[in-house]
């Protein structure tokens, strides 16, 4: 098969995987695991993975003592942060909301870039951004009583932190993935990770009542953990390295639509008006910014 094809199927279906790990986290947490407790889990297992990976892999080059402030910023923003607030938030608020509030990443990958690389903004991108985080105010306001939300005005608030903080992890580790393969700034982002997340959930994790799960359970939590963590990340990786990041990037795009369809299906959750409204206000930033930093890379 041609590469770039299997790269489009693996963007794909880390992209589908990420949608479904939305509502499959709902059912996961916090019946079956707290939340901080089941990123023990993922950060344990993933990294565990990423140094099993490292035997097949190419010699690579050591990591250099400049580089380790800078990587492990990218551990704290990009694995802990990142993670911690995610799980958390999304075990009290809805599926759709985090699945949206997920979708304002790039913008705010704009915003960082911009006064952190200095990187220019345009006429696009500013109107993107405005409407992007109008859409994002307007779902966070939002009231809805259905579903499976407990406290979705803090659920909210920890997904769109979470978003800020993996922005800031996306232009930190740019200058990492130019020098090191992009799975070996993983693995380390990884390690390091482990270290902060460790005393946030270990009390969690040791009183998860592994014993009783059934088959199911196991099944949900290691979709959680191997599919969503570990085999999404690196598809997206093999896509990078076959496509361009316009193309891997528009795939985000289906993450909400996939997250939605099932979270209604299973989740019980409501699609209202105003969730649509918002929907569209993000989708339509998000295209505006996209479409302004290729404006500019064109020039």
């Amino acid at each position: 098969m041609n590469p770039r094809i299997k790269a489009h199927i693996a963007v794909l279906a880390a992209n589908i995987i990420f949608a479904v790990n939305f509502s499959v986290v709902k059912f996961v947490t916090p019946g079956l695991i707290k939340p901080f407790g089941l990123n023990v889990v993922r950060v344990l297992v993933t990294t565990a993975l990423l140094w099993i990976m490292h035997i097949w892999e190419k010699p690579v080059k050591k990591i250099r003592r400049k580089d380790l402030p800078r990587l492990i910023a990218c551990s704290i923003t990009g694995i802990a942060i990142n993670q911690l607030l995610f799980i958390k938030g999304l075990s009290i608020t809805y599926s759709i909301h985090a699945a949206l509030l997920m979708l304002c990443t790039p913008l705010l990958i704009t915003v960082t870039a911009f006064f952190i690389l200095r990187e220019k903004i345009n006429v696009f991108m500013i109107i993107g951004l405005i409407l992007g985080i109008g859409g994002a105010i307007t779902l966070i306001s939002s009231r809805d009583s259905t579903g499976s939300g407990d406290n979705v005005l803090l659920g909210d608030i920890l997904i769109a932190m979470n978003a800020i903080s993996y922005a800031f992890y996306f232009v930190l580790v740019k200058p990492l993935i130019m020098y090191y393969t992009p799975t070996q700034v993983l693995r380390w982002a990884f390690t390091f990770g482990c270290v902060f997340i460790l005393p946030f959930g270990w009390i969690e994790f040791i009183e998860a009542p592994w014993s009783t799960y059934t088959p199911t359970a196991y099944a949900a939590i290691a979709f959680v953990v191997i599919g969503a963590t570990f085999l999404a990340y690196l598809w997206n990786i093999y896509g990078l390295t076959h496509l361009q990041a316009s193309a891997t990037g528009a795939y985000i795009y289906l993450q909400p639509i996939f997250a939605t369809i099932v979270a209604v299906i299973f989740l019980g959750e409501n699609l209202t008006i105003q969730k649509i409204i918002s929907a569209i206000l993000i989708f339509a930033g998000v295209y505006l910014v996209n479409r302004g930093k290729w404006t500019s890379h064109k020039r």
